[in-house]
């Protein structure tokens, strides 16, 4: 789905573009077809069709909350070709029919005061499970009383990032069921990393998002992850910011595409609805703890915050929510993250949110809220820019993933007190390394810059371009771009190297 990319900037800039036009028809036309193996029969998009694959899923008929953005995206842009905005309609009521969890039975129970116990990220798979630690202070969450309010009930409106589509693993998390097992039929959510910086994923444990004990060891799989002196049935869901944040964007467009077609009307609802997405993406802007941002270590000596204090306004790597499934055992928890890669910022997401008047949410906050958001994300790119032009990695409140006292030499320059980590998040392989985060972001930031004119994000836009057009090498017919990247320094004297050179596709699509 990434391969869409290619034809956003030219799209968005002239969506009757003639050639671009057509080869983009090509390639719906291709993706959309029943034969070519792209949807499962409920219309869900596969993460690929070949089923044996290595990414982030460990099974190509799995999907993400990735591919589902992008398949809202791609439904917006055939809207904007044909004046035909049905697929746009459809391809969300897929995006809340299967992604977004239907079981959510406790999640009334939260307490905004208690938001979760504090358990550290390990360094390595080989030290979990982590401790639960209930004597490190943790913060209130600003969020949930608001939400609540605004929509009338206790659930996330929020897409779970991994689903098993054709119930391979057979834990048959499907819809509204709590491992059903290997005879249900429909999508099945279900988890995987949670062991630290090192899980690849080969090294994941995969792990049903309803754990009732059916499968696994005494306590489920729970006990793999998580050291407690008792473990409960339980759901646990996790979603992936970006992958929100891109269905957001899919969303402004279509609303830009669908008025000048005289078609606004055709998609309100849908809009109502990543409206929705877009406030409760909101998670993302804060600490995982909702601790204080800023020189937050030692995890025992770093505050709890109170109200916004603990935003960072960062679009962050996941935030997650969960539940007792047991009605008698009333108890729920949320959590955000500290660390924020470049790789995941949206300003266009967060300018719609902002500024749309189809699509500010209906959260009491949510509009300040998007608006401090867009003009940190754009300080973001502006601190992790190198002189060279490339973006290098991004900022955590939570060094090593548990508060953690950082090198000394990040403290000289930091980031509204956050420090500055070239490998955010994961480290196997780092998270900086490959290419194709520097073209995935900037495409984004182009696109905000292109909808709103903001002369910062064309200077850095600049720089970023003047860098890869000196980088991209072409021989005849042939061509190479970076593959991988490396990193030395801090900011704001970071140094780029091009380790490997690549010819892959995908990247060039971004």
């Amino acid at each position: 789905m990434k391969v869409l990319a290619i034809f956003a900037i030219a799209l968005v800039a002239g969506i009757n573009a003639g050639t671009y036009t057509d080869r983009f028809l090509e390639q719906y036309n291709k993706i959309k077809s029943a034969g070519n193996g792209y949807f499962s029969k409920e219309g869900v998009p596969y993460h690929s069709v070949e089923t044996l694959i290595v990414e982030a899923p460990d099974q190509g008929h799995e999907t993400t909350s990735e591919a589902v953005s992008y398949y809202v995206w791609l439904e917006a842009l055939y809207g904007a070709i044909e004046g035909d905005f049905s697929g746009f309609n459809n391809a969300w009521d897929i995006l809340e029919k299967y992604t977004i969890p239907s079981l959510q039975s406790s999640n009334s129970e939260y307490d905004p005061s208690k938001p979760a116990t504090y358990q550290a990220e390990l360094d390595d798979p080989s030290q979990y499970p982590s401790q639960i630690d209930s004597s490190v202070p943790v913060g209130q969450d600003p969020l949930y009383d608001e939400l609540k309010n605004a929509y009338g009930n206790s659930d996330f409106y929020s897409m779970h990032w991994l689903l098993d589509v054709d119930n391979v693993y057979g834990f048959g998390n499907v819809q509204g069921q709590c491992e059903a097992g290997p005879s249900a039929s429909g999508p099945s959510l279900y988890n995987n990393y949670q062991r630290g910086p090192q899980e690849s994923v080969w090294r994941t444990i995969p792990q049903p998002s309803c754990d009732q004990f059916t499968y696994g060891g005494t306590n489920g799989f729970l006990d793999l992850f998580t050291k407690d002196n008792e473990y409960a049935h339980q759901y646990k869901y996790t979603a992936a910011p970006d992958a929100d944040a891109r269905a957001v964007q899919a969303a402004y467009w279509a609303n830009v595409w669908a008025s000048e077609k005289g078609s606004q009307g055709s998609i309100s609802s849908t809009l109502t609805k990543a409206s929705k997405l877009g406030d409760y993406l909101r998670y993302s802007l804060f600490d995982k703890y909702f601790k204080k941002i800023g020189d937050c270590y030692p995890a025992s000596g770093c505050a709890g915050g109170s109200g916004k204090e603990s935003a960072h306004y960062l679009i962050n790597w996941y935030f997650a929510w969960g539940g007792s499934y047991n009605a008698q055992y009333g108890w729920s928890w949320r959590i955000g993250d500290g660390a924020s890669h470049f790789g995941y910022q949206n300003p266009l997401a967060a300018y719609a949110l902002a500024n749309d008047a189809s699509l500010k949410p209906k959260g009491a906050t949510a509009v300040d809220d998007w608006t401090k958001s867009l003009e940190r994300q754009i300080e973001l790119y502006e601190y992790l820019q190198t002189a060279a032009g490339p973006f290098s990695g991004g900022v955590t409140n939570s060094w090593k993933g548990h508060y953690d006292t950082p090198d000394s030499d990040l403290l000289n320059d930091t980031f509204h007190g956050m420090f500055y980590d070239w490998e955010p998040v994961y480290h196997d392989p780092p998270s900086n390394r490959w290419y194709g985060m520097q073209p995935w972001s900037a495409d984004r930031l182009a696109q905000y810059y292109y909808a709103s004119g903001d002369s910062k994000a064309q200077s850095i836009l600049k720089k970023w371009v003047d860098w890869v057009d000196g980088v991209i090498q072409f021989n005849g017919d042939d061509f190479e771009i970076p593959g991988n990247l490396g990193w030395t320094g801090d900011p704001p004297n970071v140094q780029v190297t091009i380790d490997t050179y690549s010819r892959d596709l995908g990247m060039c699509a971004i």
